[in-house]
C-alpha cells in the first residue's frame, strides 16, 4: 500500500470484510498495542496486521470480538508471523484456546541464525534490513481516543517489515541447516507460553527462597486466594496483596486476623474486608497434611563443584555459538549447563525428564561436546586470553584405554 495509508476497522462489518480478504493469503503479519498495568490480563487496545498489499488495523476497542479474526489464523495451512509474540498467542489461547496453524516468531529465527537474543524489533530491523523503525509513541496510553496519524503509524511500523524479515530469516535458517531447529523451537516455545498462561505459577512470588515447607503451603493458598480475587476484580494481583506481604503473612504461620493486621503494611483500609479471606487461606494452607505440602521433592544433590564447572562450560558453548552464528542465550544458561552435567554424571532420577540441553537440537549441538569432554575426547583450554571468547574446547582424538 501507498506509504501512510492502511485500513481502519473500527465495526463489526470492517471486521468481517477484513477477514475475507485475508483469507486467501497463505501468511499474514500481525501484532498488538495493549495496556498491562491496570487488569488482571493485559487490556487489547489494537491489532496491527499486515498481508500482501495490505496493511490494517483493528481499534479492540471498538470491535472487541474478534473471534473472526484468532479463527483465521488457527486454520489450517495459513502462517502467523510475529515477533516476540508471547502476549500475542496469550490472546488467541484465551479467546479461542487454539493456537496459530502455523507460528514463526522473527525474534526466535534470529536468534537462531544471529548470536543477540533477545533482540528488539528495531535492531533486527537494523541489522537485517538496515531500515529504522519509528521511536516517538513508545510511552503511548493506547486506550485513550483519538489516537493521532503519528500513534497510528508507529503501531504499523511494528508489521510493516514483518513479511520481509519472515523470508530473509526463513531463507537463512534454511542455508545453516536449521530450519527444522526453528519448527522445533517454535514448538516448545509456544508449549512454554501456553502453560505460563494456563497454569497457576505460585512459585513465580518474589522472596519465597528460605520458606519452609509449612510456609510454602501457606503461600500457596494465599496465591490462589489472591489470583481468584483478582480476577473476579480485573485488577493485577500484586495490587490486591503484594509479594512481600503474601511472604510475610506466610512465615508468620498465624491465622489470627489480629496478628494479621500487626504486620507492616497490613492496615489498608480496603483490607478490613478481606481479612476474613485471609486468614482462611493461611488456615488452610496450615491444615494442608505435610506429605502434600510443597517443596518435598528428593533429589540427590550434585557436588558444588558442578556450579563452577557449568560456568567455565557455559563461558565456552558461548564462544563455539558466535562462532556458529547463533545466541549463547537462546542455547541455554550456566544453570543449564550445570543441569546437564548433573544429568550426564547420574546426580537426577531415572523418571525425570532431561534437562533442557539433553532435548532436541540443543542435544545434538552441546551434548555430544560435553560427552567428548567428559569422555576425554576434547579439552577445554585457554586461548587468546585478550579475545572475546578466551576458552576454546579442543578435540583431542579418541580416550586412551
Amino acid at each position: 500500500m501507498p506509504e501512510g495509508t492502511y485500513r481502519h476497522i473500527a465495526t463489526e462489518a470492517d471486521l468481517s470484510a477484513l477477514v475475507g480478504d485475508l483469507s486467501v493469503h497463505p501468511f499474514l503479519a500481525f501484532d498488538t498495542e495493549f495496556v498491562s498495568e491496570h487488569t488482571y490480563r493485559s487490556h487489547l487496545c489494537l491489532v496491527q496486521i499486515a498481508a500482501p498489499g495490505m496493511l490494517a488495523v483493528i481499534d479492540a476497542l471498538e470491535v472487541p470480538n474478534l473471534q473472526p479474526f484468532w479463527q483465521l489464523l488457527a486454520e489450517e495451512g495459513r502462517t502467523t508471523v510475529v515477533h516476540a509474540g508471547r502476549e500475542e498467542l496469550g490472546f488467541i489461547l484465551h479467546a479461542i484456546g487454539s493456537r496459530p496453524s502455523s507460528l514463526f516468531d522473527v525474534q526466535v529465527a534470529a536468534g537462531l541464525v544471529d548470536h543477540d537474543y533477545p533482540a528488539g524489533y528495531a535492531a533486527i530491523c537494523r541489522r537485517m534490513l538496515g531500515v529504522s523503525t519509528s521511536k516517538g509513541e513508545t510511552r503511548t496510553d493506547w486506550r485513550i481516543r483519538p489516537l493521532s496519524d503519528a500513534q497510528m503509524q508507529y503501531a504499523l511500523d511494528d508489521v510493516r517489515h514483518l513479511e520481509r524479515l519472515w523470508k530473509l530469516l526463513e531463507g537463512k535458517l534454511a542455508k545453516l541447516g536449521r530450519s527444522e531447529w526453528m519448527v522445533e523451537e517454535m514448538a516448545s516455545w509456544q508449549n512454554e507460553v501456553a502453560e505460563s498462561f494456563e497454569r497457576k505459577r505460585w512459585r513465580r512470588v518474589s522472596g519465597l527462597n528460605g520458606l519452609s515447607r509449612r510456609e510454602l503451603a501457606v503461600a500457596r493458598e494465599l496465591w490462589h486466594w489472591r489470583d481468584g480475587l483478582a480476577e473476579q476484580r480485573n485488577m493485577p494481583p500484586k495490587r490486591v496483596l503484594r509479594d512481600d506481604l503474601l511472604v510475610e503473612l506466610a512465615k508468620r504461620r498465624s491465622s489470627d486476623e489480629r496478628q494479621i493486621k500487626a504486620i507492616r503494611g497490613m492496615q489498608r483500609s480496603d483490607f478490613r474486608h478481606i481479612i476474613d479471606d485471609i486468614s482462611k487461606a493461611i488456615e488452610t494452607g496450615l491444615n494442608i497434611p505435610d506429605a502434600e505440602c510443597p517443596g518435598g521433592e528428593r533429589h540427590r544433590a550434585p557436588p558444588p563443584q558442578l556450579a563452577m564447572l557449568g560456568q567455565f562450560l557455559a563461558t565456552a558453548i558461548a564462544g563455539l555459538c558466535r562462532q556458529m552464528n547463533i545466541a549463547p542465550s537462546l542455547v541455554g544458561t550456566a544453570s543449564d549447563m550445570r543441569d546437564l552435567l548433573a544429568y550426564k554424571l547420574g546426580y537426577r532420577d531415572d523418571d525425570e525428564e532431561p534437562p533442557v540441553l539433553a532435548r532436541g537440537w540443543r542435544a545434538d549441538m552441546v551434548g555430544t561436546i560435553v560427552d567428548d569432554l567428559l569422555e576425554g575426547r576434547a579439552a577445554l583450554r585457554i586461548g587468546d586470553p585478550r579475545s572475546n571468547d578466551p576458552l576454546v574446547i579442543d578435540k583431542i582424538g579418541p580416550r586412551s584405554p
